[in-house]
């Protein structure tokens, strides 16, 4: 019988995992031990995939603020930092920024407007229209922006970010400084010495500050790449994709994961003889149509993954070989027609108009969006997805 299900996403209950658990037999125990309770076959090609947190948490990889303070001072001299463009995230940001400010006298605080990077609201367009301020060009000072937007919660956790990070700066024992921008290079004139904290164009922003006259310009993908104390740290994104854990205490993004990919892949060989991708996954990449909230506050959507989901999807366009190339077609002949031009498709359709809207993004990144949907982020209970046919197409 034809088979008339395609892509399927499970989520994969698993144990609590601590520090120092076996993933590799976890993940594929939880997995198998599904397929058994739910009655379906792991096949060839199936897609399991691992959150970064539980990878992380196995492999230890926290940090104390301390540490941040301590990676902070050696880096910066203690003295007066300029910290620029951070997200607004009581979980992402706000417990980096209470140890980047254990490490400094004085923090002088800028944030971008009316948005931060992922879509955080600070002021909406239409009150910077009101007020007549123009959010490329105009610095504001704190008194400024109070005069003209006075006091602004967040619409989904009632904070008002302004206020919650210049306690958050005067509670870790640094002055307060706050200033509203959206060029970098507007620090410099109140500090010399920055962290820009920006995740996807943090290369750029460090760039311009050095080039307009920074004495020292690091990321946050600077902090904590090697340890302190015996802390976690991540040699290639430092403080990036880190997670509040305890009020004192960060859950870094995973080190190097290849190695339990491939084992995990290795592992379900030995176990059922199908060949399976694997692949560690963080933030989707998507926006949220009604909060404008960009999912992506990791530096990557995944951390690692098996060769086969390398590329990019190549796939043609159904709706437009049925209303272009086959117009005059239907039943039984338009499905064989549009059946023989997938069987015989080209490696590579960049340019074809017959694959025009379909997603030009990478595989990983289409799969690990599905995945964070599927798993969520709350008490779900799971870690590890499963997904099925995913690489089937209309003939499969």
């Amino acid at each position: 019988m034809e088979r008339k299900v395609g892509t399927i996403s499970r989520g994969i209950r698993c144990p609590i995992i601590r520090q120092g658990d076996d993933l590799v037999k976890i993940v594929t125990d939880s997995v198998l031990e599904a397929a058994d309770s739910e009655g379906f076959e792991i096949r060839d090609k199936d897609v399991i995939a691992v959150t970064e947190s539980i990878v992380a948490r196995a492999q230890g990889n926290y940090a104390s603020v301390e540490a941040i303070a301590e990676d902070v001072r050696a880096r910066l001299g203690g003295e007066t930092i300029g910290v620029i463009f951070p997200i607004l995230s009581r979980n992402r940001f706000a417990i980096c920024l209470r140890g980047i400010a254990m490490g400094a006298k004085k923090v002088i605080l800028m944030l971008s407007y009316p948005s931060d990077e992922v879509g955080n609201e600070l002021v909406s367009l239409d009150q910077l229209d009101a007020a007549g301020i123009n959010p490329y060009s105009d610095v504001l000072t704190l008194k400024k922006y109070r005069e003209l937007f006075g006091e602004n919660k967040h619409p989904f956790t009632g904070v008002d970010y302004v206020a919650y990070y210049e306690e958050l700066i005067k509670e870790a024992g640094a002055e307060a400084e706050i200033i509203f921008a959206n060029d970098c290079r507007s620090i410099l004139p109140f500090a010399k010495k920055v962290i820009n904290c920006d995740i996807h164009t943090r290369a750029r922003t460090k760039r311009l500050l050095k080039a307009a006259g920074a004495e020292i310009a690091l990321g946050m993908d600077d902090i904590l790449t090697s340890p302190v104390n015996g802390s976690g740290c991540n040699e290639k994104y430092g403080l990036l994709g880190s997670n509040k854990s305890t009020e004192y205490t960060i859950k870094l993004f995973p080190r190097d994961c290849t190695g339990l990919v491939m084992d995990i892949q290795k592992e379900i060989l030995d176990r059922t003889e199908k060949h399976v991708e694997v692949m560690v996954y963080g933030d989707g990449a998507f926006k949220d149509p009604v909060g404008k909230i960009w999912e992506l506050a990791d530096p990557c959507v995944s951390a690692a993954s098996t060769p086969g989901l390398d590329g990019t999807p190549n796939e043609v366009k159904l709706k437009y070989l049925a209303d272009n190339d086959f117009k005059d077609l239907s039943g039984d002949a338009l499905k064989q027609a549009i059946s023989n031009r997938i069987r015989e498709k080209k490696d590579n359709l960049t340019g074809d108009m017959a694959a025009q809207g379909t997603t030009p993004r990478r595989i990983t990144d289409l799969i690990g969006s599905l995945c964070d949907l599927t798993s969520g982020s709350g008490d779900k209970g799971t870690p590890v997805v499963l997904i099925q046919g995913y690489f089937d197409n209309y003939v499969s």
